[in-house]
C-alpha cells in the first residue's frame, strides 16, 4: 500500500498533465498560467540543484532550466527564501498526499508511526525532490544562510505531525500512555534526517535496513 502510495501520488514539481503549447496554452487563465510557471520553476530549482550543486541555483541558472527569464523567478518568489518556502509548502503537500493514499489516519498509532517512517524512507531513493531539498539544508546550516529558518519551520511540522501520531496511539492504547511524545518525535525525526543526510554522503547505501532498525527501535520503545 505505502510504495502505491508513493508511485501514485504526483509529485508537486511534476503537473499531472504535460505542459501545453501553442493554442492549448493560449487557453489557460491567468491564475492557471501562474500555477504552471511556479511549478515549473520549483522543479527547475530542484534539477539544477541535484545536478549541478546549490551554488549553481541561481536566479539565472533556474530561470533558463525552466525556460523563463530570471525576473519571473523574481516576481513569483520575490527572493531566495520565498523560492526554498514554495518549494517546502509544495513537498509538505506532496507528503500529505501520500499519508492519505497510504491511509496512515485510519492506522492505529503504533503502526501509523511505521508506516510513516517507512513512507519517508522510501522517498529517498532516487528522486531528485528530496535530493536537492537536503542538499539546500545542508549548504544553509553549513554556510549560516538566512534560509534557515524556513527550514526551521518546515522540521517542526514534522515534529507536530509524528507528535500527533504518537499522541493518537496513546489516546486509544496502541503506545505507552507513559512515552514522552514530544522528545520521541523529535527523536524519530531526527533519525530520519540523518537517514537522508547519509544518503547523500553514500548513494550505494541501503536504506532498506537502516529504516527497519528504525521502526523496530521506536516499537520496542512505544509499545504498550
Amino acid at each position: 500500500m505505502l510504495d502505491e502510495a508513493m508511485t501514485d501520488t504526483i509529485s508537486p514539481f511534476r503537473p499531472s498533465e504535460p505542459a501545453s503549447s501553442g493554442a492549448d496554452s493560449g487557453r489557460l487563465t491567468q491564475a492557471e498560467r501562474r500555477e504552471r510557471s511556479e511549478l515549473e520553476l520549483l522543479e527547475a530549482t530542484m534539477r539544477v540543484v541535484s545536478e549541478q550543486g546549490v551554488a549553481a541555483a541561481t536566479f539565472d541558472a533556474i530561470g533558463k532550466e525552466a525556460g523563463y527569464s530570471r525576473g519571473l523567478v523574481t516576481q513569483r518568489f520575490g527572493s531566495k527564501e520565498g523560492l526554498i518556502r514554495s518549494l517546502i509548502a509544495a513537498l509538505h503537500a506532496w507528503q500529505q498526499d501520500a499519508l492519505d493514499q497510504a491511509h496512515i489516519a485510519e492506522m492505529d498509532g503504533l503502526a501509523a508511526l511505521s508506516a510513516f517512517v517507512h513512507l519517508h524512507s522510501q522517498t529517498a531513493e532516487g528522486q531528485d525532490e528530496g535530493k536537492a531539498y537536503y542538499m539546500l539544508l545542508a549548504a544553509t546550516v553549513a554556510d549560516r544562510l538566512d534560509m534557515r529558518e524556513a527550514f526551521a519551520d518546515s522540521h517542526e511540522i514534522e515534529r507536530v505531525l509524528i507528535r500527533g501520531i504518537i499522541e493518537r496511539g496513546q489516546a486509544e492504547g496502541s503506545i505507552r500512555a507513559d512515552a514522552d511524545a514530544d522528545a520521541t518525535a523529535l527523536m524519530a525525526g531526527c533519525a530520519l534526517i540523518g537517514i537522508r543526510m547519509q544518503s547523500l554522503i553514500n548513494p550505494d547505501m541501503e536504506i532498506g535496513p537502516v529504516r527497519d532498525a528504525l521502526i523496530e527501535s521506536l516499537r520496542a520503545r512505544l509499545a504498550p
